[in-house]
């Protein structure tokens, strides 16, 4: 990453990607491209996506840049596809937490972020929608393999509750064990081991690069994000953003489908 000339607001911009950074749609608006090719300091991408989910929007950019990704247990670097950093749920861990959760929603179903982010394994009750590389994504055999090998993120869901009542319960189920939050529409709620967040993940990249909270400005629509945008120096809620980002928010920008983020950038760095 480079560094910005001293008279610049803020040496790094964190983005959220879905409902922050790209359309409805899944694509980059024309203005978004603009900005990212004029930013004059660095991007980072802090999602809940997994590795093998940022290729479409890399597809897209001039160029990829570094992403925080699984909301915080792993931190990428495209141009040697490498991960600098993972912290994952370790088997105990997932053991604990599972059988906390069966016991909590009889009717739950789980899946799992493995080999980094690279791998998701799911149960049969799981519903995928949209995967269908088997070499990457595949249904597990047994129960027991769900918690065989470490996960950089253990997912939830449930049809029987709304999404906020599942996330409050799944919140109150893992409560001092594990950290939890949701991005979804849906009764989904991402589980990650104690202390990982996408504030920390962003915070070890930014001490690795000697940038500081208050050089940081930060954009996010959902739950999940709302460590993030307490940790960095501003925080923009977007337009669409769920109403508990709204209220920790320092601003609100305009929706992502109006290509929020380049907008507020434009202003910030003159563009």
């Amino acid at each position: 990453m480079n560094d910005r000339s001293p008279q610049l607001p803020f040496r790094l911009v964190a983005s959220d990607i879905d409902g922050t950074l790209i359309h409805e749609d899944g694509t980059l608006g024309a203005s978004t491209l603009d900005v990212i090719h004029a930013l004059p300091v660095p991007l980072v991408l802090v999602t809940g996506r997994p590795v093998r989910w940022l290729r479409q929007l890399y597809d897209q950019m001039p160029e990829p840049v570094p992403a925080v990704c699984a909301n915080g247990a792993v931190v990428y670097d495209p141009h040697t596809d490498e991960v600098l950093r993972a912290d994952p749920l370790s088997v105990d861990l997932l053991l604990d937490v599972t059988k906390r959760l069966r016991d909590a929603v009889p009717d739950i179903a789980l899946a799992v972020e493995v080999d980094e982010g690279r791998r998701f394994w799911y149960e049969e009750a799981w519903p995928l929608r949209w995967e269908t590389d088997t070499d990457l994504v595949r249904v597990l055999a047994s129960p027991e393999e769900l918690t065989s090998v470490p996960a950089v993120k253990l997912l939830a869901r449930s049809e029987r509750y709304e999404p906020d009542e599942f996330a409050e319960l799944v919140s109150r189920t893992l409560a001092g064990f594990a950290e939890t939050t949701h991005s979804s529409k849906s009764a989904l709620v991402e589980i990650s081991a104690a202390g990982v967040t996408k504030a920390a993940g962003l915070a070890w990249l930014c001490e690795r690069h000697g940038i500081q909270a208050d050089e940081v400005i930060a954009f996010g629509d959902m739950p999940n994000d709302i460590p993030m945008l307490t940790w960095a120096g501003h925080s923009v809620a977007m337009g669409n953003a769920h109403p508990a980002v709204r209220a920790v928010a320092d601003e609100i920008g305009p929706t992502n489908d109006e290509d929020g983020v380049a907008t507020y950038l434009r202003g910030v760095f003159r563009l």
